[in-house]
């Protein structure tokens, strides 16, 4: 039988756009808690959330730099290293012993796992706030059928720190590229020496990994060690 009745349809709901007053009223999400004075000031006030990004060539101090700011963030809030190159060698041992990680430290170790199955772990409550991936190329393949987007909509209320070699003065791969293109802080590692660019407050600067051995490649300058 015939009716006149149309089917609804069934449209999205607009989003509604925001006044200024609404803008610059809306609350941000947590702030990265970090002991270290001279990071803390040259990273500025974080949002706990989005990427990050750690680049440099081999043997350069990006590990040492890694590794201190887990030092440095894991008295405020949850970190999990997942060292999916070196492992968990004689080696990577003695560079946690390096940067101050004793038995006590409170951060959580793993290796390599899967990126669908990272990403299916730390959707879950309850795990950890801060995830460090060391390193990009060994997740390059995981990449290709995983978009970089769909891992950071995935994990949207946690801060993903990526660590990247580097190649012709950028990360390496491609999905590093994007990394820093989209990383609210990166930071760049070469000679022991690292330096920051930060969107956030006055934040970015120069901070010396080892002074002792940096001075060699820098000389005396006037910047404060981590």
């Amino acid at each position: 039988m015939p009716t006149d009745k149309k089917p609804e349809s069934k449209t999205k709901k607009a989003r509604r756009c925001l006044t200024s007053k609404n803008l610059l009223e809306k609350k941000s999400g947590p702030i990265v808690m970090i002991t270290n004075k001279t990071l803390k000031n040259l990273i500025g006030p974080a949002e706990r959330r989005g990427c990050w990004e750690i680049y440099g060539k081999e043997k350069q101090g990006k590990t040492s730099t890694a590794l201190s700011l887990a030092k440095f963030m894991c008295a405020h809030q949850s970190v999990d290293y997942i060292s999916a190159e070196e492992g968990m060698d004689k080696s990577f041992q003695e560079a946690c012993r390096r940067v101050g990680i004793n038995k006590s430290t409170k951060i959580k170790w793993s290796e390599y796992l899967p990126l669908a199955e990272l990403i299916e772990k730390y959707k879950k409550p309850k795990t950890a706030q801060v995830i460090i991936i060391d390193n990009m190329t060994i997740y390059a393949d995981d990449f290709k059928t995983i978009k970089l987007s769909q891992m950071l909509a995935e994990l949207k209320h946690k801060l993903i720190i990526f660590i990247a070699h580097e190649e012709r003065k950028e990360p390496y791969p491609a999905v590093a590229r994007m990394v820093k293109k989209l990383a609210k802080v990166y930071i760049h590692v070469a000679g022991l020496k690292g330096t920051v660019v930060s969107r956030f407050g006055d934040g970015g600067g120069d901070f010396l990994i080892d002074k002792s051995k940096s001075s060699l490649l820098w000389g005396d300058e006037d910047i404060e060690q981590i």
